[in-house]
């Protein structure tokens, strides 16, 4: 199957003919010009090292050579169809609270944008790895499926913002649910053999629901949960954003200023009892490599999927030619040389 990556370039075939046109006119114009001057035997004596058909030659030579590079603007591709690839790896949630704690400054620029950093450099990371993204705050979004795609991955990651949910509040326990339910319900089961984690990134202050009983039932079902501490147990001030910057802090209904801190002993019981580890970030280490070692040592089984291949480009072989033809268009003069007087290239006397 043949497919074009950029169609719009066909409109410039357009150029062709009209190039034609000019130069058979110049050619017509030319020749009146030597019908005014005088005779025309006596032109053809005076210029009788000029060839004609060189020049004609020349032309057709610029114009393949242009033709040539107006099909590797259009880049012809072929070969997009299913195939079998093996692959291995494992199954990943980001579970991510972007509750308004969450842009406390404790950690720099602000714990969830920090936090987002260091999900893109876990993403580049990547091999064979499915990923997918959930956030929660009183409640919890499938931000992103789980895919392969990790182009998509980081674009979907770069659109998450604090006030995505409108529920406020940090339910834990609701958010480990859904990115359990996310990891179990694969149609395909060549992915069941896969292991499964979630990576939950919070500052663990948890208002809404039992998280360490939804971790226990997530290692029931064969997945392991890591947990990221991200703030600081002394805490901080919520900012309050207008018009973009940050004019004050949160105030509860008595007027007091709210303070955010890291519950680190709510993320240590969620991953043990979820087999997994428990690290605390900073702002210059949110811990992810630790987590992702982690990740890389357990067992992954080797499947067979089924995809589509991309498409493999072929405008290098069209560049290529209209460069050859090119060079020969330079080396060719227009004035007539005795070899090629004896090759009578267009099968007729040179004399018009």
């Amino acid at each position: 199957m043949i497919e074009f990556a950029h169609k719009q370039f066909f409109y410039a075939l357009a150029v062709l003919p009209m190039l034609v046109a000019v130069y058979l006119l110049s050619l017509y114009l030319r020749k009146k010009a030597i019908d005014r001057f005088g005779e025309t035997s006596l032109f053809k004596r005076l210029t009788k090292e000029s060839s004609l058909s060189k020049k004609n030659l020349k032309f057709i030579l610029a114009l393949i050579s242009l033709t040539f590079v107006i099909f590797a603007m259009i880049d012809p591709e072929t070969g997009a169809h299913m195939e079998n690839v093996n692959t291995s790896g494992s199954d990943i949630v980001i579970t991510l609270d972007v509750s308004n704690s969450m842009n406390a400054q404790d950690i720099q620029p602000s714990r969830l944008e920090r936090s987002k950093e260091a999900i893109q450099q876990l993403i580049n990371k990547l091999h064979g790895d499915r990923i997918g993204i959930v956030i929660f705050a009183g409640q919890s979004v499938v931000q992103l499926p789980i895919t392969t795609d990790y182009n998509s991955a980081k674009l979907f990651l770069s659109e998450i913002r604090s006030d995505l949910i409108p529920t406020q509040g940090t339910a834990i326990g609701g958010a480990l649910v859904r990115s359990v339910n996310l990891l179990m319900d694969e149609s395909d089961s060549n992915f069941s053999k896969r292991s499964k984690s979630i990576i939950l990134i919070t500052d663990g202050e948890n208002f809404e629901d039992d998280a360490v009983e939804a971790a226990k039932e997530a290692a029931n079902k064969g997945i392991v949960i890591h947990t990221v501490g991200i703030g600081s147990p002394e805490g901080v001030p919520i900012p309050v954003s207008s018009n973009g910057k940050d004019n004050s802090f949160k105030k509860d209904k008595d007027g007091s200023t709210v303070i955010t801190k890291l519950n680190i002993n709510l993320l240590q019981q969620i991953a043990m009892n979820a087999g997994g580890i428990c690290v605390r970030a900073t702002s210059s280490d949110v811990g992810l490599d630790r987590i992702a070692e982690q990740i890389a040592k357990m067992k992954k089984e080797k499947i067979t999927i089924k995809r589509y291949r991309d498409y493999n480009e072929h405008f290098i072989p069209f560049i290529f030619i209209a460069f050859i033809l090119l060079t020969i268009d330079i080396f060719v003069t227009e004035k007539k040389t005795k070899w090629y007087r004896q090759l009578n290239l267009f099968g007729k006397s040179d004399e018009k």
